[in-house]
């Protein structure tokens, strides 16, 4: 065989812009105890079961004395933060805080900023506050204020740790007599991320602008356009103006994770954070819609979220003489945060928010030309909903269209060349959430190879960003993530490590090259789709009737099965190429779920799924399991009615699949073959730094040679990362791949098993 060779022409391409950032939601605790520094749950005695079943106004607070300790609204610091502590001590009571996880991460030596309003009721009053281990063993030195104003106040002082512990407390006594209100308890590291007030551990801040970045995309995600419509509502949607000003003017939000948001972390704070990891800021804004509970503005009434739009950008970019320019100046940066991109929508379904996006894009376009609007294609990386979203960026002539898709790695395989058809013409794409569902090496190395299709068509896609960026450990609700992280410590995935490669040598353009005699791609799966058939419950009870397969000319009848919670039951099975199976099923279970279908079934880690009522009962979708995970390949809004049967029929021709409801087609899909190509390449200049960029990605087993029939990288570097497939990164186990960095002469460049390399030449000055 032939040496697979290199062959650059050196005509520069397509530019890469700011192809590859970062997404912050917070979600898995990833904002309060997490990226925002403050150390204290629950500061403001406003967690609610609106939050969360379990959360009460005490939540995180242990409390000495109830009947001297109570939460009252009466007189409170302001008319955002009702809820404060009212103190009448019948005898010396102290409240404690624990913070998030086991406890406060207290660091010998290192200094932390306390502080928390107070209003006396009687006479000057003493409050020590103290800062112990959960045994109550002093870690500083215990401080006492004096409280004497009959107006709410803010009082501070300032601590020096004397050991080391994980499992700290903040505690505050109350002598015997003491009637005092408080409220906003406070406690910061001092050596926060650029030592700025009021914001994001140093520690998760370095990690982030270690990636370097070209873009950050905020705050979310769901938590945007999940809520009521009323801003001043307990469960509004995230309105930016909420969270910006003086932290203890900040409403308490529900976060639709299932917790209490302070919003501590906010619009500015977020503004501050790419302007200090060097990305670009990128905005979302709620598009006076919410998909989760089908509630909407009138359009008549949008006036007020047309304006917040109007009035962020203004607030990022505006003059110091300008109304909202003047907010910004006031919060301590006077010049222009300098916002080009912004969102609105996330992953919105359903015909009311394409209704009402014209409305957002032709005011935003008429006063603010230059920005790029970004419009959203919904949750599914194919579909209706797919289409739905992006006819209408094409009507509106929208700037980007925001894609989300989470799908096992044989998904990333079979779509290396998903991009290679959309129209350079037309509308980018931003893939604004994926993921390959697990944090193993194996599943990195492929995201690695999907990223260079990524950089291969930058003439039509704008930008991406894994999803989530950030993971506490002990609040977990959705994996794989970015960054985990404990109170104490900072664990990059192995994922991060290939994002970090991309980021930081991405290049400004594409050049153009040529590999010549490449070994022939192995194909994994290129069969039909058949085997067993499996009706399957979803989380309520369903009825299945009339099962029946056709193939090869004959039909044939199954025994019909009432199911519940997770059941499956498998009917039958066909060896057929081209088949198709009928069957009616009814709900009968008050649950918001519905049925699944199961074909082409190996096994349940290994099947072909018709979901009928997914996602809470709101689609249609075709979804396979792979080694145990899961991809929707295409969806259809649809809901399943208790009590009313379904006429259901699928179509399987090869690796086509068809399916129908009541004779109306729901979906339609080609499962392309799940194809590894033997290296994933592409070249790059960067003209800043003067330097070309050779990323190459080998997801075999097997080690791969290039041949290099160019000097460009005599004398240059190679950065490369290697690993066992299961390889994973852990708290306390943060270098699970080898990560080298070394010199790289001659003209042999070699791929290892499972590898992601990039070949770096020394500066190269070009005139073009």
């Amino acid at each position: 065989m032939k040496d697979t060779k290199l062959t650059v022409t050196n005509e520069l391409t397509a530019p890469l812009n700011d192809l590859f950032g970062i997404f912050f939601e917070d979600i898995n605790h990833a904002a309060d105890g997490g990226l925002y520094a403050e150390m204290v749950q629950n500061r403001s005695f406003e967690f609610a079961p609106i939050d969360n079943s379990d959360y009460q106004a005490t939540t995180a607070w242990e409390l000495s004395d109830p009947q001297s300790l109570r939460v009252a609204d009466k007189d409170p610091l302001n008319t955002k933060n009702l809820h404060y502590l009212t103190v009448d001590a019948k005898q010396t009571a102290t409240i404690t805080n624990a913070g998030f996880n086991s406890g406060m991460f207290y660091q010998q030596g290192e200094q932390y900023n306390f502080s928390f309003f107070v209003k006396a009721l009687n006479g000057t009053q003493e409050v020590t506050v103290q800062l112990t281990g959960d045994s109550g063993k002093k870690i500083a030195a215990p401080q006492s204020i004096t409280v004497e104003s009959h107006q709410w106040l803010k009082y501070s002082a300032q601590f020096t740790a004397e050991q080391t512990t994980t499992t700290g407390r903040l505690v505050l006594t109350f002598p015997e007599g003491t009637r005092i209100l408080v409220d906003m308890i406070s406690l910061f590291p001092k050596n926060t991320f650029n030592h700025r007030p009021n914001y994001v551990r140093a520690d998760l801040g370095e990690t982030l602008k270690d990636l370097h970045p070209k873009f950050l995309r905020f705050p979310g995600g769901c938590l945007v356009h999940d809520g009521q419509l009323d801003p001043d509502n307990r469960g509004a949607m995230y309105r930016w103006k909420n969270s910006i000003g003086p932290v203890e003017q900040r409403p308490a939000r529900r976060n639709n994770w299932g917790y209490n948001q302070t919003l501590g972390l906010g619009y500015f704070e977020y503004f501050e954070l790419s302007e200090d990891i060097g990305a670009e800021p990128l905005p979302v804004l709620p598009g006076a819609h919410d998909p989760h509970h089908d509630r909407e503005a009138p359009i008549a009434q949008l006036g007020d979220w047309i304006d917040d739009a109007l009035d962020l950008i203004e607030f990022a970019n505006g003059s110091e003489n300008s109304k909202w320019g003047k907010v910004r100046v006031a919060l301590g940066h006077p010049k222009p945060f300098n916002l080009k991109y912004l969102a609105i929508g996330n992953e919105e379904v359903g015909q009311a928010f394409f209704d009402r996006y014209p409305y957002f894009h032709k005011a935003i376009k008429a006063k603010y030309p230059n920005i790029k609007l970004i419009n959203t294609s919904g949750p599914f990386a194919a579909g209706a909903e797919f289409e739905r979203g992006w006819k209408s960026a094409r009507e509106n002539h929208s700037d980007l269209v925001d894609e989300h898709y989470y799908t096992a790695p044989t998904w990333f395989l079979a779509n290396q060349h998903r991009y290679d058809s959309y129209d350079p013409k037309g509308p980018k794409a931003f893939i604004g959430e994926y993921a390959s569902k697990k944090n193993q090496w194996y599943n990195a190395v492929v995201e690695a190879s999907y990223m260079t299709g990524l950089e291969r068509n930058a003439d039509k896609v704008g930008l991406a960003c894994y999803a989530p960026l950030f993971c506490n450990v002990d609040y977990k609700d959705w994996t794989p993530d970015l960054i985990f992280f404990n109170q104490s410590e900072v664990s990059p995935s192995v994922n991060y490590y290939v994002q970090q490669l991309f980021m930081k040598y991405q290049g400004t353009n594409n050049v153009d090259y040529h590999l010549a005699n490449v070994p022939e791609a192995k194909v994994i799966d290129d069969g039909p789709l058949n085997d067993g058939l499996s009706p399957q419950a979803d989380g309520t009870d369903v009825k299945f009737e009339n099962i029946r397969l056709t193939a090869n000319g004959q039909t044939k009848q199954f025994k019909g099965q009432s199911l519940s919670e997770k059941q499956t039951i498998r009917v039958g099975s066909t060896d057929a190429d081209d088949y198709e199976v009928a069957f009616d099923v009814t709900k009968v279970g008050d649950e918001p779920k519905g049925a699944h279908f199961c074909f082409g079934e190996q096994d349940l880690d290994d099947t072909f799924t018709w979901v009928l009522g997914g996602w809470g009962n709101t689609d249609s979708m075709i979804r396979t399991m792979t080694n145990g995970m899961d991809t929707d390949w295409t969806q259809t809004s649809w809901t399943m009615n208790k009590n009313q049967t379904y006429h259901c029929q699928i179509k399987v021709s090869g690796r086509h699949i068809t399916t129908w409801i009541d004779g109306e087609k729901m979906n339609e899909i080609e499962i392309p073959p799940f194809v590894v190509q033997p290296m994933y390449t592409n070249l790059t200049y960067d003209k800043k730094a003067s330097q070309y960029y050779f990323k190459a990605v080998n997801v075999t087993d097997k080690q791969q040679e290039i041949t290099l029939d160019t000097d460009l990288f005599a004398d240059g570097s190679l950065y490369q990362l290697t690993g066992l497939p299961d390889a994973e990164n852990h708290l306390g186990m943060t270098n699970q791949i080898e990560r080298r960095n070394v010199p790289f002469s001659g003209h042999q460049f070699i791929l290892p098993p499972y590898s992601v390399s990039v070949l770096m030449s020394t500066k190269q000055f070009r005139t073009q």
